[in-house]
């Protein structure tokens, strides 16, 4: 996508031929940063601290930390060992481990020193794979916004609510939630999106909201109780976010607070629906409230805001009392029962074992 007027992906190898280059999205959208890393180091760091964000883009991230890793040392060792060391970064996106799980299998069979060449050539691979299962994505939804446009008047707005960021920052390029939307803006079909602030982070406020700024799409940031009100009065049409982890059963994890959205949607039939790549898909997980591991991130988070002052200076500041404890769960889980529809890169599916089946026959 664009930024200004040249395009950037939010990862991409750099000219050395080993590290790799980032958006750095801890900084956005006050500035826009741009982070070399070249170290296995430096990628569990950017993973962690989340520099880089958002299940695909952690995967992809993680597959030239394994290359790196195999230009310093290509054994079988070490090969385990940069496994184990960038997995336990972020334990609830699945796409992490698929990753991992793929660079492994790919390059156990090679001998050591063919490893290096091999692992950079597959993460690229899947950095590549990723942009095409967005653009998929993209267009199976679009053809969801426009059944809803063509039951409107002419001209009328598409109201769309969207959940932390899912957009192209969270991804290689499009993004998952973001893709229809923008393809929507593309085909001429009049949308507006109603973006949560996503605390105690605010991806929505600073990432997706800085997207669609960034694209011309009409928004309007509201606070993370606002939908169900919005949706008491008819004011969305749809939902569409994100997932870090979804079940073979059709349980989707996502950033905290999609649960809740899911909710009103449901009580004011608003179509709620959760747009994936099919890597996110965890075909050996069920029962997502009971299986999936659900992140504890710092209490920090909670009590201290990062924000632009008046005059200029991006600080942190304290929002609670010294004395005040925190909590701070990350994702939540909702049932597959709450989902309308899970939009793959293959066509939207039933949020259930049976519609995932019969979308990925080979998996089921």
């Amino acid at each position: 996508m664009n930024v200004g007027d040249r395009h950037y992906r939010t990862i991409w190898l750099s000219d050395d031929g080993r590290s790799v280059e980032i958006i750095d999205q801890r900084w956005l959208p006050h500035d826009f940063r741009i982070e070399t890393i070249g170290s296995v180091a430096g990628i569990a760091t950017a993973i962690r601290d989340m520099w880089v964000r958002g299940a695909p883009l952690i995967g992809v991230t993680a597959a030239y930390g394994v290359a790196m890793q195999m230009a310093d040392d290509p054994s079988d060792e070490a090969l385990d060992g940069v496994w184990e060391t960038l997995h336990e970064t972020r334990p609830t996106a699945i796409n992490l481990r698929w990753a991992l799980d793929e660079m492994r299998r790919f390059l156990k069979p090679l001998a050591p020193q063919q490893r290096a060449t091999a692992a950079y050539r597959r993460a690229r691979e899947i950095a590549d794979e990723d942009v095409g299962l967005n653009r998929a994505i993209g267009e199976n939804g679009l053809a969801i916004i426009k059944a809803i446009a063509a039951r409107k008047e002419p001209g009328e707005t598409v109201n769309i609510l969207t959940h932390c960021n899912a957009g192209w920052l969270a991804t290689v390029d499009y993004g998952t939630a973001t893709a229809p939307i923008y393809l929507a803006t593309e085909a001429g079909i009049p949308v507006h999106v109603y973006v949560d602030e996503t605390r105690p982070r605010n991806q929505g406020a600073q990432l997706t909201a800085w997207e669609m700024a960034g694209h011309g799409v009409p928004h309007t940031l509201i606070v993370d109780n606002a939908g169900g009100h919005l949706m008491q009065r008819g004011a969305i049409d749809m939902v569409i976010v994100g997932t870090d982890r979804t079940t073979a059963d059709g349980d989707v994890c996502n950033k905290i607070g999609t649960y809740l959205k899911a909710l009103a949607a449901a009580d004011n039939d608003v179509p709620f629906y959760v747009a994936l790549p099919s890597p996110t898909i965890d075909w050996t997980v069920h029962d997502g409230l009971q299986e999936i591991p659900i992140e504890q991130r710092s209490a920090d988070e909670v009590s201290l805001v990062w924000g632009k002052t008046a005059s200029g200076e991006i600080a942190q500041v304290r929002i609670s009392p010294e004395a005040t404890p925190a909590a701070n769960p990350a994702f939540d889980v909702t049932p597959a029962r709450l989902v309308t529809g899970l939009i793959t890169e293959r066509g939207i599916a039933k949020a259930s074992r049976e519609g995932l089946k019969a979308m990925f026959p080979e998996r089921g």
